[in-house]
């Protein structure tokens, strides 16, 4: 039984040594601070709403096609997908919520997000877009399964206790600086990207979600089996067609939000660089395996001193 427990325990302290932590902050070798200043690119707007935290706009400058998920990474921030959908359905954007921290979701004030499967659809990131100059309206494709709209936007926000009615708009005026009152361009949602044009946001028509990456007014993100958010997988395991999901009422090309009513909001430029913190880990972590390996030997010693001890006992 102590050998077992030594044995366990040295597992544990390898595994713990050995596993590194994952960084996250801004890219600052990808994309720039703020809006993008022309119509080649995409600006990019993460409002962590009533996660706290200062809302950040960066833009991803690229002239060419890209997904919604290149806009994301190419404008620099660091996101997470989960376990069963992967980066499909996006779970935390700038270690946001973090695995620590709790989330009062109805139901579970203290909720914790392990992103292992759909977030529940009490706490996850929309996912929404805009033209230049119009509405932001919330997706009906994943994050994989959609173009950006060039010289517009993309936006997450954090929906906590919201409906599909009510999931909060990002924050800030999908209008780049010094073309407010130009008129919407580009308004309608462009075609998905993927080859695959059934796969959409996981969640159900009825859920509500974008689940992370893309959704549509109150549906989760895309490219896995129908799902309502938060609840378990209501199709098939190796279907991957997913129910459109219900349009959000309301909100037109028209109408973009007042610029002068923006939130407070960086783009991200005094956030620790990505690069340098894996750099920082990664020397940090070059003893781990020789601290774990002198635990295992210290455990395995302390093992056999006290079964030698307890055999001499016995036969005392």
């Amino acid at each position: 039984m102590i050998r077992r427990a030594a044995g366990v325990a040295a597992a544990t302290v390898l595994v713990a040594a050995l596993t590194p932590g994952t960084a996250h902050a801004i890219d600052q070798s990808k994309g720039k601070p703020g809006f993008c200043a022309d119509g080649t690119g995409v600006t990019v707007v993460i409002d962590f709403q009533q996660l706290g935290g200062t809302t950040i706009v960066r833009c991803d400058p690229q002239t060419g096609r890209g997904t919604g998920l290149d806009a994301l990474k190419n404008a620099g921030f660091q996101i997470a997908g989960v376990q069963r959908w992967g980066e499909a359905f996006i779970c935390r954007i700038e270690n946001r919520p973090s695995a620590v921290e709790e989330i009062p979701v109805k139901g579970n004030e203290h909720y914790q997000e392990t992103c292992v499967d759909t977030p529940p659809a009490a706490g996850y990131w929309s996912y929404w877009h805009a033209g230049n100059n119009c509405a932001w309206e919330y997706s009906q494709w994943g994050v994989k399964n959609r173009d950006f709209t060039t010289g517009g936007f993309e936006g997450w926000s954090f929906s906590l206790n919201a409906t599909a009615d009510s999931n909060p708009v990002p924050r800030i005026a999908p209008v780049r600086p010094g073309t407010a009152g130009e008129g919407c361009t580009t308004a309608a949602e462009p075609a998905p990207s993927s080859n695959d044009v059934n796969e959409k946001q996981p969640g159900s028509a009825a859920s509500g979600k974008t689940g992370g990456t893309t959704a549509a007014p109150g549906a989760p993100s895309a490219e896995a089996p129908a799902t309502t958010p938060g609840a378990p997988n209501a199709g098939p395991a190796n279907s991957r067609a997913l129910p459109p999901p219900k349009p959000r009422p309301g909100g037109g090309a028209q109408g973009a939000p007042d610029p002068a009513k923006n939130v407070a909001f960086t783009g991200g430029e005094q956030a620790p660089d990505v690069n340098q913190a894996i750099k920082e880990q990664a020397g940090a972590s070059d003893y781990a395996p020789w601290v774990a390996g002198a635990a295992v030997v210290l455990l395995a010693a302390a093992a056999w001193f006290t079964a030698r001890r307890r055999k001499r006992a016995r036969e005392g």
